[in-house]
């Protein structure tokens, strides 16, 4: 009997976040609330996030909200934003870093192996690095692993990749 499988993991599509980023920069470009203050959006490292810049925290907090509507209609979840750091002000200026959330620590997959043990007891589920990988007998056991995770409300990012 053949063995099926595929990995969880918590990534997003870069490419896709690259998009985003510029229709972001777009928009403040041509909004008129923006005009005339240091409102603009800027890569974090090695595009592994966002420096959003604007004249104080309303600003800061409306141009998240254009990220947010960005990201929805490209179908990446507001989840891979860490809005956890705090907004820094000095000169008129305020900033603030988001980083991108990527990867499984032991935590995460701990909670997502827990899931399918209660839930489908069936497929075997088990931690590499930083995936889960499932597997099972049956593609319809696998297929109701997905819609289960899908449907989970987890506090991070998930997808599924290597599918054999």
């Amino acid at each position: 009997m053949a063995t099926f499988s595929f990995d969880i993991v918590s990534e997003y599509d870069k490419a896709e976040m690259n998009n985003a980023y510029a229709q972001t920069e777009k928009e403040i470009a041509s909004r008129y609330d923006f005009k005339g203050t240091p409102a603009s959006i800027e890569w974090l490292g090695d595009k592994k996030g966002f420096k959003i810049i604007g004249s104080n925290e309303w600003q800061i907090d409306a141009v998240l909200d254009i990220i947010r509507k960005k990201l929805a209609t490209r179908e990446i979840s507001s989840k891979v934003l860490d809005l956890s750091n705090d907004i820094h002000e000095s000169n008129l200026k305020a900033t603030k870093e988001v980083p991108f959330i990527e990867g499984l620590d032991q935590d995460k997959a701990k909670k997502i192996t827990k899931l399918l043990k209660e839930q489908v007891p069936k497929v075997k589920a088990q931690i590499q690095g930083d995936a889960v990988r499932v597997s099972s007998g049956s593609k319809d056991d696998l297929q109701m692993v997905m819609t289960i995770v899908r449907g989970a409300d987890f506090d991070f990012v998930t997808s599924f990749t290597n599918y054999r």
